[in-house]
């Protein structure tokens, strides 16, 4: 059956001297896999829209086994993600994360909607580093966890002094600090920081310019996360770590989303 969907293309992959397996996240049809055949031909009319991060309408012919690739249209050849160093490890840092969580042939609209936003905000060259924030943070129910961000894990209080705790995957509030000695503190706009991260959708979310310091702080959190309770390690996090260490005269500073709704900025001291 040939089916015309609409697709960001995750991963490539050789196959023989001329052709490549792509990876897929379709709108339609969830995370798919095809053959391209000739691809690796540089006049191939493959061989652009089977690039990395592509977003395109892509014709595949799905039987019982892997699809064929019949021919792909550019929507979006998201050049920035292509050219700028920082935006391409964190491109690929989302990509890697998505293609590891999602299973394939799932119909997975919510988490191609996720993927778009992410892709097209880095590509207009708002911060990759709190954009790959917002990715990771809602895509933990899709790794099986589902923190508890709107009260108390322990005790349902909805007000007081919070702190997240790895042991309850939460909020703990200032009455119940006991039940884990080591959770780690949380400043108010720390709080609601993890709540927009979480719960707030990407094209939504207003002006945003966070300190290196609470990305960091907000990065430590989530990995943990994955590490601890998903067991999730991605090769292209120790790229970020690296890039992380470089110097920062040697990037350039992402711009602020001054385009966006203003009043949903969450973090008042970053």
């Amino acid at each position: 059956m040939l089916n015309k969907w609409e697709g960001i293309v995750l991963r490539t992959g050789p196959y023989g001297e001329t052709n490549k397996v792509v990876t897929l996240l379709t709108r339609e049809a969830g995370k798919v896999t095809a053959m391209a055949r000739g691809a690796k031909k540089p006049a191939s009319r493959l061989a652009a829209v089977t690039q990395p991060f592509i977003h395109g309408i892509f014709m595949i012919y799905k039987g019982r086994g892997m699809g064929t690739l019949q021919s792909g249209d550019p929507l979006n050849q998201m050049r920035h993600l292509h050219q700028d160093i920082t935006a391409t490890a964190y491109a690929s840092y989302i990509a890697e994360l998505m293609d590891r969580l999602i299973e394939d042939n799932q119909p997975s609209p919510a988490q191609f909607e996720l993927l778009r936003q992410a892709f097209h905000a880095i590509d207009e060259e708002y911060d990759p580093e709190a954009i790959t924030l917002f990715v990771e943070w809602k895509m933990l129910p899709v790794a099986g966890i589902h923190p508890v961000l709107h009260q108390c894990a322990n005790c349902g209080a909805i007000e007081g002094e919070f702190a997240f705790s790895f042991q309850e995957i939460g909020f703990l509030c200032h009455r119940c600090f006991h039940v884990d000695p080591y959770l780690i503190r949380l400043s108010p706009a720390h709080l609601r920081l993890v709540r927009t991260f979480y719960t707030v959708p990407i094209e939504q979310v207003g002006k945003l310019t966070l300190k290196p310091a609470t990305k960091k702080f907000m990065r430590k959190i989530v990995r943990t996360i994955y590490d601890e309770q998903v067991g999730l390690r991605l090769k292209s996090a120790a790229f970020l770590d690296q890039l992380d260490r470089m110097p920062t005269f040697v990037r350039e500073e992402p711009k602020a989303a001054e385009g966006r709704n203003e009043e949903t900025a969450p973090d008042e001291d970053a």
